[in-house]
């Protein structure tokens, strides 16, 4: 009898499903210059389940105060030293970047927090919850040729990022008759831009864009309005939140903007495919931080948990936690998410597309009374 017992407790235990930890790093920049997006980004990783793909998680974080060689140091620690399974971040274009090529070298997956255009063909293991700038910007020249806008000016930073969304939009400009003719660049430190704004101001155009993101976007805004620009301003999707909206005041008043729908959810009719999840999210985030708390990035990050706990929840089927094999299955896994709803779109990941949303992830936004609402 006992040798049947004996058996039976053998086979229990091979019967019962493996458990191991996975390991994510997160390096957010929750300080310097683009602290006001990296906060939300970070406190949703607090929210989160202590599972991911059914695997017990370990999210590891750092903060690389929006600086890219930080960034970089990070990524290398978390992936030699740390030994993490995915890499979640950076919440700036430029530390996204440098991320990136520290995962690819290092051949772990990464799911960025910004945008960026980095073709799948050419790292094969970085992938980006965040809209690309040329959708979102294709928005933007739909408004302006709605309205009549024959002439813009670019107000945006000198980096990768101003880069971005310079580009984005005259992708779609040219075909819809629309020129540019002013380029003004600024540094995310600079706290004066009133030299660009005359420059801007002396061409007379009909719109603006802004090319910045988060509280140091505002910079623009505030100097138009105050030299008496009346013309319609447009920003990108790393602009729009509630930090932006305390900076800017007044000012900020008929601001224009592309977005993705969890910030205007109970706006949405119920036929949006991320309104469901974009709501119970935003009942989750705003139960912890209060009413009105929610913004944009925040939502990121919860995107970036969606497509990790299905990806996972594949890989663990093929390798362990912690080894190279489990880390391969888990970048195939990331590749292969179809139809997969978030709050800023529906993800459709392909051999030569990592970011994989199409014009579901779009809502066009302004200002009104001091709160974001759908362009009507």
């Amino acid at each position: 009898m006992k040798k049947y017992l004996g058996c039976a407790a053998v086979f229990v235990i091979l019967a019962a499903p493996a458990y191991a930890q996975v390991k994510v790093g997160v390096i957010i920049g929750a300080t310097g210059p683009g602290a006001s997006l990296g906060i939300p980004y970070k406190s949703t990783f607090s929210l989160l389940p202590k599972t991911l793909g059914g695997q017990p998680v370990e999210y590891i974080q750092r903060d690389d105060a929006t600086d890219p060689t930080n960034g970089v140091k990070f990524a290398r620690d978390l992936i030699v030293g740390d030994k993490v399974d995915l890499i979640i971040g950076s919440s700036s274009t430029p530390s996204s970047i440098a991320i990136a090529d520290v995962a690819a070298q290092l051949k772990t997956p990464q799911i960025a927090l910004a945008s960026f255009s980095a073709a799948a063909s050419r790292n094969p293991w970085v992938f980006t919850v965040v809209q690309p700038a040329d959708l979102m910007m294709g928005a933007v020249a739909d408004d302006m040729k709605i309205h009549g806008v024959k002439s813009v000016a670019f107000i945006g930073f000198s980096d990768s990022w101003g880069d971005a969304v310079l580009s984005g939009f005259k992708a779609h400009a040219a075909q819809d008759g629309i020129k540019v003719v002013a380029e003004e660049r600024y540094s995310r430190l600079d706290t004066s831009v009133v030299g660009q704004v005359l420059k801007v101001l002396s061409v007379n155009p009909d719109a603006v864009v802004v090319g910045g993101s988060g509280t140091p976007a505002a910079l623009p805004q505030l100097t138009l309005r105050e030299h008496g620009y009346t013309g319609r301003i447009y920003h990108n999707h790393a602009t729009v939140g509630k930090d932006i909206l305390l900076v800017g005041g007044r000012s900020w008043e008929g601001a224009l903007a592309p977005t993705g729908p969890v910030l205007v959810a109970d706006q949405l009719p119920d036929s949006n495919s991320s309104k469901k999840v974009s709501l119970e999210f935003t009942t989750l985030y705003q139960g912890t931080y209060g009413a009105n708390s929610l913004s944009a990035p925040a939502a990121y990050s919860y995107d970036a948990y969606l497509l990790a706990n299905r990806a996972v929840g594949e890989a663990i089927k093929k390798a362990k936690p912690g080894t190279p094999e489990f880390r391969q299955a888990l970048r195939d896994a990331l590749e292969e998410g179809k139809e997969v709803v978030g709050t800023h779109g529906v993800y459709n990941m392909t051999p030569t597309n990592h970011v994989g949303v199409d014009k579901r992830a779009v809502v066009m936004v302004h200002v009104e009374n001091g709160v974001w609402r759908i362009v009507k």
